[in-house]
């Protein structure tokens, strides 16, 4: 088994759920500088117009990449949390599970944290609660920008077991990626727009509409 090295992603994609089954652990990128424009703030929905993105505003954003991202502020002068939540809402309202996890998602939004991996940190702990994926999250206490590759076997158990697998940045919001298929797909399921299934979304999206069956889908 190895560890995956991920930045931390807002609602990440379904495919980054996917890549974590079987891992280790789950290591979080917490020392980086931060990216601009990257699932760090940013989500994918599926709404009765089409795909639409959201973004959590920031502090100084024109200079967020010269902080790390664990000390990146969201910025709450923006009336965003009512924007996002109304979005949801419309998009996911009448869903199998909407109800299901409405509160616990807001209540998390209403605990208005501070910093962006925070609250990011606390959707992902829930997310992994509901796909049932006991994976230990971890936090980079030092950053590398990249990190070496085994090119032969490994020859102890302990350096099998502490293999890091740099899935950072292998992921993007940009649409004209993100309805390709997925590297590791998800299994398609009934969505609720459109006749054809629409891949790279939200995890949001599947488990309003699976529920308690989401992980199923972790293909």
């Amino acid at each position: 088994m190895s560890i995956l090295l991920f930045e931390s992603q807002y609602h990440p994609p379904t495919t980054f759920f996917t890549g974590i089954i079987g891992a280790e652990a789950l290591r979080l990128e917490a020392q980086e500088h931060y990216r601009k424009q990257t699932y760090r703030n940013r989500c994918l929905l599926l709404t009765a117009q089409g795909v639409k993105p959201l973004t959590v505003p920031v502090v100084d954003g024109n200079r967020s990449e010269k902080v790390k991202t664990k000390d990146i502020e969201i910025d709450y002068r923006q009336n965003w949390v009512h924007q996002h939540w109304r979005t949801i809402q419309t998009a996911y309202g009448g869903t199998p599970y909407f109800e299901y996890y409405a509160d616990y998602l807001h209540d998390i939004y209403v605990q208005k944290h501070t910093y962006l991996f925070d609250l990011n940190l606390a959707f992902l702990r829930f997310y992994l609660r509901c796909l049932r994926l006991r994976t230990p999250v971890e936090l980079t206490t030092d950053y590398f920008p990249t990190y070496p590759t085994t090119t032969s076997a490994p020859h102890t158990v302990d350096q099998l077991s502490n293999t890091v697998v740099d899935c950072r940045d292998s992921l993007t919001p940009k649409v004209s990626v993100a309805l390709e298929p997925d590297r590791k797909s998800v299994r398609p399921y009934a969505q609720t727009f459109g006749k054809d299934f629409v891949p790279g979304l939200s995890i949001l999206d599947l488990l309003f509409m699976q529920g308690p069956a989401a992980g199923n889908f972790l293909v």
